[in-house]
């Protein structure tokens, strides 16, 4: 996986075609959902239909939406899918406490990423956040979010994406993406949306569809003008002063040149 992958993907478990498409579509990493994407009815043929496919290497990472590990279904779907060589990591749903985090790890070797999905999630979310060392991120699933708080307006959810972005550094994790915007249609708020995501610390987003990804990607790389600031840190770093003053006054010290190292990562990228 790139170590700043910016679109994640999703695709129903349950049509195995479509996951194929997902993987050629240009994500940077692919999640076949054998939860909220399938019916109750369809849970056993998604899960074999998926291990199917996934028995191959893939050409980007795919990761597997496990069901909600309280669940009747959470124990088989890590069982089919743990050793399966186009398996990349578990996103394991509606986590709300570091047990449930540690008991998958005691039975699969792969990368865990937890979706904090209640109140009682947001509560916890450092302690999910620095469960086990197989635990690579920590993100929102804010439709469940939102009707759990009973949030009507999506600026009731700011408190809640800072808390998870705060909980994410604290535990020496990535910048966790943001939540999928579910209108595919609606590509205007889509880049408004990303570009709020991104003032509160988010890096990159997960997607429900491929024509949301250019504008996810877009939305995170950075602009010519934070290229050229990010370079000019970087200069002024390699003096090797200690912490120091440019002359427009900005100060910079170890953690603004971890910042700027991270944009021309992503400058490299696009």
């Amino acid at each position: 996986m790139s170590p700043f992958p910016l679109t994640w993907l999703y695709a129903p478990g349950d049509r195995p075609h479509v996951v194929a498409k997902a993987v050629a579509s240009g994500a940077d990493v692919v999640v076949a959902d054998l939860e909220d994407a399938v019916a109750p009815d369809r849970k056993a043929y998604a899960r074999a239909a998926t291990a199917e496919l996934l028995s191959d290497p893939q050409p980007v990472p795919v990761h597997v939406r496990v069901n909600a590990l309280d669940g009747p279904w959470a124990a088989a779907d890590v069982l089919a899918v743990a050793a399966l060589p186009g398996v990349a990591g578990l996103r394991l749903p509606k986590v709300t406490s570091a047990q449930a985090v540690v008991g998958v790890a005691k039975r699969t070797a792969l990368p865990l990423f937890a979706l904090l999905e209640t109140a009682l999630g947001i509560e916890r979310a450092y302690g999910v956040a620095a469960a086990h060392p197989s635990l690579r991120g920590i993100a929102l699933g804010e439709a469940d979010l939102r009707a759990d708080l009973g949030v009507r307006d999506d600026a009731g959810l700011d408190w809640c994406r800072s808390r998870v972005v705060v909980a994410a550094r604290a535990a020496g994790l990535q910048p966790p993406p943001q939540s999928v915007h579910p209108d595919i249609r609606d590509l205007e708020g889509l880049a408004a949306s990303c570009a709020h995501g991104r003032a509160l610390g988010f890096l990159g987003r997960a997607a429900i569809h491929p024509r949301q990804l250019p504008v996810i990607e877009r939305a995170y790389l950075p602009t010519p003008a934070e290229i050229e600031q990010a370079e000019t840190i970087i200069k002024a770093a390699a003096t090797g002063q200690g912490a120091l003053a440019l002359p427009d006054g900005r100060f910079v010290d170890a953690a603004v040149v971890a910042a700027a190292q991270r944009t021309l990562s992503l400058a490299r990228r696009g």
